[in-house]
C-alpha cells in the first residue's frame, strides 16, 4: 500500500502551519463524545430512580446511542468526504449540543431512548470527521502517530473528566445537568473551529447513495437488535425476523458497494490484512470491555455505597493509563512491532478483566484500581496503534470512510458488549431470591431494588438489598470472565492478522 502513502513532496504541505492548533479543536469533538458516553453510566442510578425504566428500557437507554451511531457512521464518514469534513463536523457538533438539552429534560424512559437515538445521529458525524481531518492535516508519519496518540489520549481523558465533573454535578444538581456540560465544549469547538480548521473533501466523490445509507442503517440496527433480544429473552419470531432483515440488508449493502462506480464504502479496503486485523481488534476489545464498564459505576455507587464524585475518581486510573500509553504507543510500535504492541495491550486488558472475576461486595480499592490502570494502559497502546494502522492503510481521499469503519467497529462492539455482557449481568441479577413482599420492580434492576427498599420494612429491605447486591456482583464477575476470554482471543487473533504490519516511518528490521 505504500504507493498510496507517499508524503507530499513539498515541506509546506507536509508541515501545514497551524496544524497543532487545529488538532486542539478536533480533540474537543472527541472530548464531547467521550464525556457524554461516560456520564450516562454515572447518571444511570438517578435516571432509574426518576424515570423508573424497566431493566430492558435501561439497557436501551445505554445502548441505543451505539446502535444508531453504528448504523450511520459509514454513511456520515462518506458524506464528510463529499460535502467537506470541516462542514459536517461543525454541523454535527452544533446538533450534538442542541440534542444534549433534549436528553437533559427527558421526562419518560421512552423520551430518553428517543433523545439518545437522536444524539447518535449527531454523534455519527463527529468521530470519522476528526480522524479524517487528522489524516489530511498530518502527512508526516511520525507527526501523525503523535497526533493520533493525542486524539486517543483526549478520548481517554474525557472518560476521566466525564465521571469527575458528572459526579460533582450529580451531587449538587439534578441528573440532567450531566448532559448540559456538552454545551460550553460545543460552543468553543464551533466558534474556534470555524477559524482554525481547514476544509478538506474528496476531489471527485460521486453521488451520496441514499439506498446504501438505508441498507447500512437497517442492516446494522437489525442485526444488533436481534443479538440483544436473543441474549435477553431468547429467540422469538420478531427477533429472528429482525436478524434476517438486518443480515439481508447488510448483504445488499455489500453487493451494492461492489457494483457502484463510487461506493459509499470501498470494500477493497478489507483486502488489506492490516486494515482488517486492526478493525477486528477494535471490535473485539470494545465488545469485551463495554458491558463491564457500563455496570461499573452502578457497582461503585449502589453496591459499595460511594458518592457519584467518589465513583468518578475511582475510575480515574483507567484514563491515566490510557493517556500515558496513547502518547508513547506510536514510538513503541516502531521500536518493537505493531503486532507486539497491539497483542500485548489486548492481553494485558484480558488479564486485568480476569482479575476482576474475584469481585465481591467488599472488594478493596487496590485490586480494582490496579486492574483499571492495566486496562487503561492496554487500551491506550492497542487503540492508538490500530487507529494509526487504519489511517495509514488508505489514501487520504478515503480517510473519512476508513475512519468511519474504525469507529463503526468501536460502536458496534460497544452495542454488542452492552447487549451480550449486559444481558449476562441482568440475567444473573434477576434470579436473586428476596424475602416475602419483594416487589417485581426490584428484580428489573439494582436501581429498582434500591428504590423499592425505601418502601419496605427495614429488616426486609436489608435482606432484599443484600441478596440483590450479591446477585448483581455475581453477574458482574461472570461478565468480567467472559470479557477476559474475548480479549485474550483478540490478542491471539491480532498477533496473526498484524504479522509484518509496520507503521509508516518505521525501520524495516521490525516485522
Amino acid at each position: 500500500m505504500t504507493s498510496t502513502l507517499r508524503p507530499a513532496s513539498t515541506t509546506e504541505v507536509v508541515k501545514r502551519p497551524g496544524r497543532w492548533l487545529a488538532l486542539g479543536v478536533l480533540v474537543l469533538a472527541v472530548l464531547l463524545v467521550a464525556v457524554d458516553a461516560t456520564v450516562l453510566g454515572l447518571a444511570t442510578p438517578y435516571i432509574s430512580e426518576d424515570l423508573k425504566p424497566s431493566g430492558t428500557q435501561l439497557l436501551w437507554i445505554g445502548d441505543v446511542y451505539s446502535f444508531v451511531i453504528a448504523g450511520l457512521l459509514v454513511s456520515m464518514g462518506s458524506l464528510g468526504d463529499r460535502v467537506g469534513r470541516k462542514r459536517i463536523l461543525l454541523v454535527g457538533a452544533t446538533a450534538f449540543g442542541a440534542i444534549s438539552v433534549f436528553n437533559a429534560y427527558a421526562t419518560t424512559p421512552e423520551m430518553m431512548i428517543v433523545a439518545r437515538a437522536l444524539l447518535g445521529v449527531a454523534g455519527a458525524t463527529l468521530m470519522p470527521a476528526t480522524l479524517a481531518l487528522i489524516r489530511n492535516l498530518f502527512h508526516d508519519p511520525r507527526e501523525r502517530s503523535l497526533a493520533v496518540g493525542v486524539w486517543g489520549a483526549t478520548a481517554s481523558a474525557g472518560t476521566a473528566v466525564g465521571p469527575i465533573v458528572g459526579g460533582f454535578l450529580l451531587e449538587h444538581f439534578w441528573w440532567g445537568s450531566v448532559f448540559l456540560i456538552n454545551l460550553p465544549v460545543m460552543a468553543v469547538l464551533v466558534l474556534v473551529g470555524i477559524k482554525l480548521l481547514p476544509e478538506s473533501r474528496t476531489a471527485n466523490p460521486g453521488p451520496w447513495d441514499l439506498v446504501s445509507v438505508v441498507l447500512s442503517l437497517v442492516g446494522m440496527i437489525g442485526v444488533v437488535y436481534a443479538i440483544k433480544e436473543a441474549a435477553t429473552h431468547g429467540f422469538a419470531g420478531t427477533t429472528l425476523a429482525a436478524g434476517l432483515l438486518g443480515a439481508a440488508a447488510l448483504y445488499g449493502f455489500v453487493r451494492r458497494q461492489l457494483r457502484l462506480p463510487t461506493p459509499l464504502l470501498d470494500m477493497r479496503l478489507f483486502r488489506n490484512r492490516g486494515f482488517s486485523g486492526a478493525v477486528l481488534a477494535d471490535l473485539l476489545t470494545i465488545l469485551g470491555l463495554s458491558g463491564l464498564v457500563f455496570f461499573l459505576s452502578q457497582y461503585l455507587q449502589l453496591v459499595q455505597g460511594r458518592r457519584p464524585f467518589e465513583a468518578g475518581l475511582a475510575e480515574l486510573p483507567a484514563a491515566v493509563g490510557a493517556v500515558v500509553a496513547g502518547l508513547v504507543a506510536g514510538r513503541a510500535a516502531r521500536r518493537l512491532s505493531v503486532r507486539t504492541v497491539v497483542s500485548g495491550g489486548l492481553a494485558a486488558i484480558g488479564l486485568a478483566l480476569a482479575a476482576l472475576t474475584v469481585l465481591d461486595q467488599s472488594t478493596g480499592y487496590p485490586l480494582l484500581g490496579a486492574a483499571l490502570l492495566v486496562v487503561g494502559v492496554g487500551a491506550g497502546f492497542s487503540f492508538t496503534v490500530t487507529a494509526d494502522v487504519i489511517l495509514s492503510s488508505v489514501p487520504k481521499e478515503q480517510a473519512g470512510s476508513a475512519s468511519a469503519v474504525s469507529e463503526t467497529a468501536y460502536e458496534l462492539g460497544a452495542a454488542l458488549g452492552i447487549a451480550a455482557l449486559g444481558s449476562i449481568v441482568t440475567g444473573v441479577y434477576r434470579d436473586f431470591t428476596g424475602p416475602a413482599g419483594t416487589p417485581a420492580a426490584a428484580h428489573e434492576s439494582l436501581g429498582g431494588a434500591v428504590e423499592a427498599a425505601a418502601h419496605m420494612p427495614a429488616h426486609s429491605a436489608g435482606v432484599m438489598l443484600d441478596a440483590a447486591r450479591t446477585s448483581f456482583v455475581d453477574g458482574l464477575a461472570l461478565a468480567a470472565g467472559v470479557g477476559a476470554t474475548v480479549l485474550l482471543a483478540a490478542a491471539v487473533a491480532a498477533w496473526f492478522l498484524l504479522r509484518g504490519q509496520r507503521l509508516e516511518g518505521a525501520g524495516t528490521n521490525h516485522a
